[in-house]
């Protein structure tokens, strides 16, 4: 399949609006509504549980089960002290980068609805040139406009709301994705166009296939944690973001060397099955699809840790997409490697076999 049969417009128009729709750790459930509602046409069935994770299933009634998933929260903040002045100190809702904050523009999540704010920095004009101060968890704040805590509270800002950037899906270059919390909602977006183009081209899988959209990977992978004790599957593809590391003060020795552009990344890492990571290598080389290697020391960090060591364990694999300034508002990845981890995941399930056995002892 081309990149232009696999990301066509309906596909692009939904993943634009499922990237601007904020999702931030634990408020997961609108964007989960989306994806559910574009995957509905061609899935059987969903599961859902109570922290918000969501499958779409393909033949439910059958024993050996296969997922594929991705991780649909994004990093954010929390409202945490508002100073009698007005003004707004945050904590991390996952790994949010407090070095991009100053001067961006934020949107506070209220029941009365968005309320709009920024986080302020002194001017240059002001700042002691000798010592100047970087951004700091403690030095960050929101202003919104509000001349104290009261006011603050009227509007329905209170500690505890949750706080996302409002940047939007921008195409640069006509090949580059770019905008905050692709990682990893490029990766619901990509299982969900796997289950779409299963159908549309009239696959009938042999085993029962769970696109799994899990919640809270970014506090610990605590999403998938719960949903793989509920599926207990035979075997798990994950797909979520890595490092791009070809641009300025990444250090290549201690990151590897990966590239945007250069084709979907194959993680090895003790949680990666070999058989079944080697299945994926065979299925790249047999359609002629670029991919790169990557590996882990110890744990992958992402929702292959969680499905791995499931249960009695689950024979497990990652499939990554590059990326450029992962956790800032303006993350990048090329349009060519999306299109392509859609299609080795796609191409990888129509090599594999129910009852499949991954033991190294068989």
């Amino acid at each position: 399949m081309k990149t232009e049969q696999i990301l066509d417009k309906k596909a692009l128009d939904f993943f634009e609006q499922y990237l601007n729709n904020a999702s931030p750790t634990g408020y997961e459930s609108e964007g989960q509504k989306l994806w559910m509602n574009y995957l509905k046409p061609y899935v059987d069935d969903f599961i859902t549980d109570t922290y918000g994770s969501a499958v779409a299933v393909i033949n439910p009634e059958a024993e050996y089960k296969v997922v594929i998933e991705g991780h649909s929260d994004e990093i954010s903040w929390y409202v945490n002290y508002i100073t009698d002045e007005g003004l707004i100190y945050v904590i991390r809702n996952g790994g949010s980068d407090h070095q991009i904050a100053p001067s961006k523009w934020v949107n506070i999540h209220t029941k009365k609805g968005i309320v709009k704010g920024v986080f302020g920095w002194p001017a240059i004009h002001t700042r002691d040139k000798s010592k100047e101060q970087a951004p700091k968890l403690d030095n960050i704040f929101i202003d919104i406009g509000a001349k104290n805590k009261e006011e603050v509270e009227k509007m329905g800002v209170h500690v505890g709301c949750v706080i996302t950037y409002p940047d939007s899906f921008q195409v640069l270059n006509k090949d580059k994705f770019v905008c905050r919390a692709i990682d990893n909602r490029a990766g619901g977006f990509m299982i969900a166009q796997v289950g779409r183009l299963l159908k549309e081209n009239g696959v009938k899988l042999p085993f029962g296939l769970y696109i799994t959209n899990s919640v809270q990977e970014e506090i610990g992978l605590r999403g998938a944690e719960m949903i793989s004790r509920r599926i207990r599957p035979n075997a798990a593809i994950i797909t979520d973001v890595c490092h791009d590391t070809t641009t300025p003060m990444i250090e290549k020795k201690k990151e590897g060397l990966i590239e945007m552009g250069k084709g979907p990344v194959i993680s090895y890492a003790p949680a990666v099955q070999n058989k079944l990571r080697e299945k994926i290598i065979e299925t790249a080389e047999e359609h002629k699809i670029p991919f790169q290697r990557l590996a882990a020391s110890r744990s992958t960090g992402t929702d292959t840790d969680a499905f791995a060591y499931s249960d009695q364990g689950v024979a497990s694999a990652l499939i990554s997409l590059p990326l450029r300034y992962m956790h800032t508002t303006v993350e990048m990845v090329h349009k060519d490697d999306v299109a392509n981890v859609i299609q080795l995941m796609y191409q990888t399930l129509l090599n594999m076999k129910a009852g499949e056995s991954y033991s190294y002892f068989d």
